[in-house]
């Protein structure tokens, strides 16, 4: 059992030197060196961040990880709420513009408040957005986004079947920018075996409750809407969550598939991948704990039925973080995003019109 999990921690790494090292010359993150020296480190300042409270479960699953492993002597890890308007987030702004210099002020100010030491982007739509920041052609810190971790897990289901086929779900904003698909096919993978389907406004009903019947409603549509692209295809089918809200949910996901008589040979979350970079046999057990504190940030106000359903949600994970949402910080001007949107061009995000106006909210968040 030891000499299996030696060899799983050694493939873990070597997906995540794949992916540092074929990123060297990419803006979106710091050279590889100077990660494994941060996460050498006996103390480290970790910030998490997320358009939204989807990464809270990533955050669940370091805590947790991080208990296991006694690497360090102490861990604060900041989550920050990058999300800048309860209004409408990133996938609501006009133009790319927009989107990425509002980005750029919530990293730049995350970076001076709190002068950490890594930032994890646990949201697929902020890192795909991250590559274009000025955050990102001068950062002198590690930045690690969630995209990789999502397509090396794909890669890994749909390798073994050439027949097999995938549903990416995700915001607008990730699936018209394509980068999942692209970054599979680079791999050799065919375009055709990626069905991409987008949901427009899902994530603030799943926040309000992720086990709703309004959250029911827009999943069984954008399931339906995302099968009928699949045809009749009955080969193995896997499905990849390509927003770190959509686990929340993952009994409804799976009780409309199932309920549409479609077998899902497994449900791809990437989530819990982003922890195992701090799974390295050099820093293990160095410490008899870890102190751990953890802090939640957001500059729009979170609504009391998101604390309690998310909440109940991550207690289950980690009681940690379940408390720390329950005491989260609102900061209403931790950074500054207006002076980069242009309001006189700025409309409501528009709903698929094959769904129509299923609700009231014409606005996504994530």
């Amino acid at each position: 059992m030891k000499r299996a999990h030696f060899f799983f921690t050694l493939a873990v790494i070597g997906i995540s030197l794949f992916f540092l090292i074929s990123c060297a010359d990419s803006p979106s993150f710091a050279r590889e060196d100077t990660l494994f020296e941060r996460l050498e480190q006996k103390e480290l300042t970790i910030v998490m961040t997320d358009s939204g409270l989807g990464g809270l479960s990533v955050m669940a699953d370091t805590v947790e990880k991080l208990r296991t492993l006694n690497a360090y002597k102490s861990v604060r890890l900041v989550f920050v709420n990058a999300l800048f308007s309860t209004e409408g987030g990133y996938n609501s702004l006009r133009t790319p513009e927009e989107k990425h210099r509002i980005l750029d002020s919530a990293l730049h100010r995350m970076e001076e408040l709190y002068q950490p030491d890594l930032i994890l982007i646990a949201c697929n739509t902020l890192s795909i957005l991250y590559p274009r920041t000025t955050f990102a052609q001068s950062a002198s810190i590690p930045v690690i986004g969630i995209v990789d971790t999502g397509v090396e897990m794909m890669a890994e289901r749909l390798k073994p079947n050439p027949e097999a086929r995938l549903i990416l779900f995700g915001t607008q904003t990730t699936i018209t920018e394509n980068t999942h698909t692209l970054k599979l096919t680079q791999m050799g993978f065919l375009p055709d075996r990626i069905i991409t389907q987008a949901c427009p406004d899902l994530v603030p009903y799943i926040e309000k409750d992720h086990s709703g019947d309004e959250t029911e409603m827009l999943i069984l549509a954008y399931v339906d809407e995302a099968l009928q692209k699949l045809g009749g295809h009955t080969s193995p089918l896997y499905v990849c969550f390509g927003c770190t809200h959509y686990g929340y949910a993952l009994e409804l996901w799976q009780n409309a598939f199932s309920g549409m008589g479609v077998d899902v040979a497994g449900f791809i979350n990437p989530n819990s991948g982003m922890t195992h970079i701090f799974d390295r046999p050099s820093v293990r057990d160095r410490f008899e704990r870890t102190d751990i504190e953890t802090r939640i940030i957001s500059m729009v106000p979170i609504p009391e039925e998101t604390v309690s359903s998310l909440g109940e949600w991550l207690f289950s994970r980690s009681p940690d973080i379940s408390r720390a949402l329950h005491r989260h910080e609102i900061i209403p001007d931790l950074f500054p995003w207006k002076p980069f949107v242009d309001e006189s061009r700025k409309p409501p995000i528009p709903m698929d019109e094959s769904l129509g106006n299923l609700f009231d909210d014409p606005f996504e968040w994530d």
